[in-house]
């Protein structure tokens, strides 16, 4: 009851149904100091940028998904290696924003944070499973390129005198190592897929495929 009597309330103060025996305010909260917000704007753009990059390799990944998912293709193997990746991709969208938000660099212009005139796949058919993971090693050499230079950027910005260590140790420790280990998985299945596919031609594919489906390569 005391629930529904809440409810009733908050309504009728939405609708003005109260008219002025009852007011109801939203009290916007002014002066919040602002020197603990000491990322350098440049540092700022830069992972509003990464975001964009981040969002940009989930949406290839899943058009690789869709692709390996099609009755044509057929390669349900490839197609969850590929979902998964997008789904990490992600991931790595939403901690960095997490961390802007710490940082309290992300109040006001949230709406402003995504690119959408360039978002997309950056292509969505691939010949082969082979191909696919050539692909997706440049993309995540890609993605890992930026990210160094981020911190390179970041130690030592130039638009402000604060080093900032702390993203730097942030980027290092929770995007880096994942990177180069992902960077390594693929170039491992490109090399057992491509002696798999010169032994048994496309019979090597589907048995590969088959091994990624039960994550035994």
């Amino acid at each position: 009851m005391k629930l529904i009597y809440i409810f009733l309330v908050t309504f009728l103060c939405i609708n003005g149904s109260l008219g002025n025996k009852l007011q109801c305010t939203s009290r916007s909260v002014f002066d919040i100091p602002k020197n603990w917000t000491q990322m350098a704007n440049s540092c700022t753009n830069e992972l509003k940028a990464q975001v964009n990059t981040e969002i940009n390799a989930a949406m290839t990944y899943l058009a690789m998904g869709a692709h390996f998912a099609r009755d044509t293709v057929n390669r349900p193997g490839f197609s969850k290696f590929f979902f998964d990746s997008a789904s990490e991709e992600r991931e790595h969208a939403i901690k960095i924003i997490e961390y802007l938000l710490m940082r309290g660099h992300l109040t006001d212009d949230v709406s402003k944070l995504l690119d959408i005139s360039s978002l997309g796949p950056l292509r969505e058919t691939w010949s082969n499973g082979i191909e696919a993971l050539k692909n997706a090693l440049e993309l995540e050499t890609d993605v890992t390129k930026k990210i160094r230079n981020i911190i390179k950027h970041c130690e030592k910005p130039k638009d402000s005198n604060f080093n900032d260590y702390h993203l730097v140790d942030y980027l290092t420790g929770e995007f880096l190592t994942e990177q180069y280990k992902g960077q390594r998985d693929l170039a491992g299945k490109i090399s057992t897929l491509g002696k798999m596919m010169a032994t048994n031609g496309v019979l090597g594919e589907f048995l590969f495929d088959k091994k990624l489906l039960n994550n035994e390569v």
